[in-house]
């Protein structure tokens, strides 16, 4: 194998760690939940708990990256002791991220569809009754959902090809400049429409009325599970890039960096969506009805809605892609390490398997629209998305929270001198017993309260 790639700047590491993070659920999530569980109070739990779990567990999967130089699948080989077996962790990242995508390209399949049914302006005129007629007809396509998940595909592998500095990083910061540019004019339009302010009285003013309805210990969990999955940390796409990276900066610096850009646009992203929706009557949801139905009736009630839902869609393909092409690197690297080959052919066989995987995705909303595997009315992303996030993701965190903390992993010392080499925030002694004893309590609870 050839010298391994580097990034050729900070702050492309920065923006492709950031677009791994931020993806669909900072959107048709994160401000929907803040405005259900008191505003600006659930804000502060939320920061208090990616700072207290996040940040650190991201920072582990940074450092096994870093001090191995390896991507997830021999990572922990490289790092562990003789005849210990975490290494088998690296097998199920793999799995991991290749269920992530299986389903996530399907989705950012629909963000450029409705990019371009925006664009060629076939929103204009409709009734309320005829966007959502839309997103039906989307779903009920077999063609339609095939296409724009192939031309995802197609689009991911084509960056990876070109190589990390002439490909991923090139692109990826090209597109987090964008939709860093995007999500500012869209957030300033929305906080100017009349009746806007409202909608962000809804989202950030702390409500102790809702709180006491609620219930704090419910607020509290919610925001403990946003911190926790709002990184993507625990299947190796972001130890990926530690791999990619030089030692001049501290990792627990950098993954506070990298929390901060997440948090950031999940924040603007509800300056977007409530100040709309409020101005026009409209009530907010959650999830795909969200981003499909709800908000382009806004957009199509809006002067100049067909400008800004292009925008906006633009916006969301911007995030939806970065994320696609982050972690379709992690499958590249896996792939090129595990059979030895070259990255053309690692793009090749990738692009054929991934492929046909998100294949029951994209025909689970029609053809194979009978098989529920999570009760009436899921559907195979349902059954997908569940394994990523409420297993994969927490067992995977709590395998790499482990393995830099115990002494039958890499142990805590080398974590810590790994993470402390450069320049920033350094990772102090005392840290030692959280991260040991009360951090992995943490996880396992979250891991429960999201099975359950």
């Amino acid at each position: 194998m050839k010298e391994r790639e580097q990034f050729k700047s900070r702050i492309g590491f920065i923006l492709l760690s950031a677009g791994c993070a931020i993806g669909i659920g900072n959107v048709w999530r994160f401000p929907y939940v803040v405005g259900e569980n008191g505003g600006g109070i659930f804000v502060l739990f939320y920061l208090f708990f990616l700072l207290l779990i996040g940040v650190p567990i991201l920072s582990m999967e940074f450092s096994v990256g870093r001090a191995s130089k390896k991507s997830a699948i021999k990572s922990f080989e490289t790092l562990e002791k003789p005849k210990q077996k975490w290494h088998l962790h690296g097998y199920m990242a793999l799995v991991g991220n290749i269920c992530l995508m299986i389903f996530y390209t399907t989705v950012s399949g629909w963000m450029l569809k409705y990019f371009y049914n925006f664009l060629t302006g076939q929103f204009a005129g409709l009734s309320t009754k005829g966007v959502q007629q839309i997103f039906s007809n989307v779903l009920a396509s077999p063609s339609t959902n095939v296409f724009w998940m192939i031309v995802v595909v197609a689009l991911g592998m084509f960056v990876c090809s070109m190589g990390l500095q002439n490909g991923v990083e090139r692109i990826t910061k090209v597109m987090m400049s964008g939709l860093l540019g995007l999500i500012m004019i869209l957030a300033i339009h929305g906080l100017l429409l009349d009746g806007g302010m409202a909608g962000v009285k809804f989202y950030l003013y702390p409500d102790f009325h809702k709180i006491s309805e609620i219930g704090l210990v419910k607020v509290i969990v919610s925001a403990m599970n946003q911190a926790f999955f709002t990184l993507s940390i625990g299947i190796g796409s972001m130890a990926i890039f530690g791999s990619y990276l030089n030692k001049e900066q501290t990792l627990l610096k950098e993954s506070l960096n990298v929390a901060l850009l997440d948090t950031f646009v999940a924040i603007m992203a509800g300056l977007i969506i409530f100040p709309a929706c409020f101005s026009f009557g409209i009530s907010p949801d959650s999830g795909p009805s969200l981003i499909f139905i709800t908000l382009p009736n806004v957009f199509v009630s809006m002067t100049g809605g067909r400008i800004w839902g292009s925008l906006f869609f633009l916006f969301m393909s911007f995030a939806s892609l970065s994320t696609v092409i982050a972690v379709f690197e992690n499958i590249i690297a896996c792939t090129m390490e595990l059979l030895n080959i070259d990255r053309k052919k690692a793009v090749m066989i990738n692009f054929v398997v991934i492929t046909v995987l998100s294949l029951p995705c994209a025909l689970g909303f029609n053809v194979l629209s009978n098989i529920q595997p999570l009760g009436a009315g899921s559907t195979i992303l349902d059954l997908e998305d569940f394994i990523v996030s409420n297993l994969l993701l927490p067992l995977g965190s709590l395998v790499y929270l482990l393995f830099c903390t115990s002494k039958y992993g890499w142990g805590f010392k080398n974590y810590q001198k790994e993470a402390n080499i450069g320049k920033g925030l350094k990772v102090p002694d005392k840290m030692q017993f959280y991260v040991t004893v009360i951090l992995p309590i943490v996880v396992i609870f979250v891991f429960i309260s999201g099975i359950i």
